[in-house]
């Protein structure tokens, strides 16, 4: 099942910024944690993928970890 997100445009008088923001279904299901990071990858123009660069539990880790 795909999830159709609309990409966004912030024009600013100096610079330009996009946006794609995770349907909060995708976030959870892939288990976002605050403050993560993450690392965009293009494999070619009709494909993204995004890719955790945390290597580890708890490595670059900004936000506060969930219990489980």
């Amino acid at each position: 099942m795909g999830y159709p997100t609309k990409v966004q445009l912030i024009q600013r008088k100096a610079s330009r910024q996009w946006y794609v923001n995770f349907p909060a279904a995708i976030a959870q299901a892939i288990e976002f944690d605050k403050g993560e990071i993450v690392e965009w990858i293009i494999e070619d123009r009709n494909t993204l993928v995004l890719h955790r660069t945390r290597r580890g539990e708890d490595a670059g880790n900004v936000g506060s970890k969930k219990k489980r």
